[in-house]
Formats: structure tokens, sequence, C-alpha cells
């Protein structure tokens, strides 16, 4: 090596010059050098393709939500609250098996099953999206403050106390029985304490960030405590913030089948998911008759299952310690 090292240093310029190329340095290629091409977004959205049944369930359930909200424009499409007769007694068409006129069939005062399957999806879904939404900003608001402000923490833990010691379900009863049935009933009920467990979640980790060294750095330097939980706190909080709206909105449509199931759900006039299911609950025993159970809770199950495993999927691939 010391010869070769030797030989090199007894070599005149230019044949130094043809062995090598001298590049000056220049602090644009050094700035180009140090660019940093990494998108957090970006990284959570490879990080999320690479599981193949979360984006079939994605892909399902965008092609069931595009089709509730076109449904009722398609065309040989039905009404969902009218009811049919039959064109040769002139009765209603009570309880066809699923034919090419009614593609699932009618229910038990002639009226079509495939329409109302999709409008009773409209339903549930605007009343889960509405709570997920009211909920995390609710609790993303409160856990904030009561995270991040010291002199908030006991009056929102008391709030906490009385509000986390209600049962959901008595709220739901109550709220029905105070209220008329509708779904602004349903979604008030809902979310009175449905803010409740994304507060607390928010509030733990905040206590965890808030004191770390580069947040008593910016408020050292001047930073708004407004910019410090914008900036610095929430972003490590998206994970569970998703997660969390995931899960509210298969709780939401379950509550809504609950409240139904128990007679103070929906009127009977307002198709929903819990109106089908409690309608085809009574007709299970009869063979001839299942249909109108099975074909609203195969649509209901697709979408519960589908949010859930979309959710945690999504969670899990906005967690930054999975980025490459």
């Amino acid at each position: 090596m010391s010869m070769y090292t030797e030989e090199i240093d007894n070599m005149s310029d230019k044949s130094r010059a043809q062995l090598f190329d001298f590049v000056e340095a220049t602090d644009g290629q050094a700035e180009d050098i140090a660019y940093s091409n990494y998108s957090y977004w970006r990284s959570t959205w490879k990080s999320f393709l690479k599981n193949r049944v979360a984006v079939f369930l994605l892909v399902m359930v965008c092609i069931i939500v595009a089709f509730t909200m076109f449904q009722p424009y398609l065309p040989a499409q039905k009404s969902p609250t009218e009811i049919y007769l039959d064109d040769q007694t002139g009765l209603q068409a009570r309880n066809i098996a699923p034919n090419a006129e009614f593609w699932f069939g009618t229910n038990s005062i002639g009226q079509d099953l495939w329409s109302r399957i999709w409008a009773g999806t409209r339903t549930s879904l605007m009343i889960g999206c509405v709570v997920a939404l009211v909920e995390a900003f609710v609790g993303i608001t409160i856990g904030t403050l009561w995270g991040f402000s010291r002199k908030l923490e006991m009056p929102i833990t008391q709030l906490y106390n009385v509000v986390d010691n209600i049962p959901t379900t008595i709220v739901l009863i109550l709220m029905s029985y105070i209220l008329r049935p509708s779904i602004s009933t349903i979604i008030i009920a809902m979310c009175i304490t449905g803010w409740v467990e994304m507060a607390r979640f928010i509030r733990n980790q905040i206590v965890i960030l808030r004191d770390r060294e580069y947040n008593l750095a910016s408020k050292c330097l001047g930073t708004s405590d407004y910019r410090i939980i914008i900036k610095n706190l929430l972003p490590y909080l998206i994970s569970v913030i998703m997660l969390r709206m995931s899960l509210a909105i298969p709780f939401a449509i379950g509550a809504e089948v609950f409240l139904t199931y128990i007679g103070l759900g929906l009127p009977i006039s307002e198709p929903s998911l819990g109106n089908l299911i409690n309608e085809g609950r009574v007709l299970m025993m009869s063979p001839d008759l299942r249909y109108q159970l099975i074909f609203p809770s195969i649509v209901l199950s697709i979408m519960t299952i589908a949010f859930y495993i979309i959710g945690n999927a999504f969670a899990d691939a906005a967690d930054p310690k999975n980025h490459v």
C-alpha cells in the first residue's frame, strides 16, 4: 500500500489529471446533497399500500359509498318508500323473493328491499361520519386543553369523571325518550359521551410530549402555545386520532342498530340498516323470508369490519417508526 502511495506522489501533475477528475466544491451542490426528500404523508401512504387486505377493503368501501350516493340517480331504480302492487292481483307485492324486477325482493308491505338497503346505508353512513367528526373535534379540543393547560386540568378532570360515569346506553335511551326519534336525536345522544375516550387518549399523549426538550426550547424562544400544539404535539397523535375516528363510525352504526332493536331508533318511514335488520329479525325463522335479514346484515358486516381493519392499518402506517 505504501509503495502504491509513493508512486502516486512521484507522478507528475499531468499524470494525475489523467487518473482523477478534480471537482471544485460549491455551496449549491452541498445543499442538494443535504436535502431530504422525505414526506410524511407520502411515506404513510406507501406504508399503508403494503397492507393488501386494507387496500382491498378501502377500495370496496369507496365503491359502496360512491354507489350509495349515486344509486337513486341510476336507471331502473325504485323508490325506497313506495309500496308496490302486484299487477295480477292489485294487492301489495308482499314478501316477493328476489327476482328480475325486485333484485333483493320486497318486504312485508311491498317495498323494494334493494332500494331500502342502499337508502339505509346512506343514512347509517351519514350518522357514523357525523358522529366521528364531532367526536374527533370535541375530543381533540378538550383533550389538548386538558393535557397542555395546567389551569384547566382540574375542572376538565371533574367534567370527565361525571360524563365518563354515565353509561352510554342510558344516555341513548333517555335522549330517545326526551326528544323525537330522528337522525339528529341519535347524533346528539352519541356525541354527548362519545368524545370522552378521544379526549382521554389525547390528554395522556399530550402530557407525555409537552415537557420534552424541543417543546421547552420553543417556549423559551417565545413560540405561542397554539403553534406548539399545532406543530409540535398534534402531528405525533395522527395515528391515534385516525384509529379512534375509524372505530367511531362502526360504533355509531351499531348504536343505531341497537336503538332500533329496542324500539327507540329511527321511525320505520326512515330507511336505515337498523330498521332493515330489525324487520328481518322477526322473519329469521322463516326460510323463505330469511333474505330480508341476510342482505342488510351482509352490508352492515362489510362496513363495520372494513372500517375497523382500515383504521388499524392506517394507524400503523401513520406511525413514523414504520417509515423507512
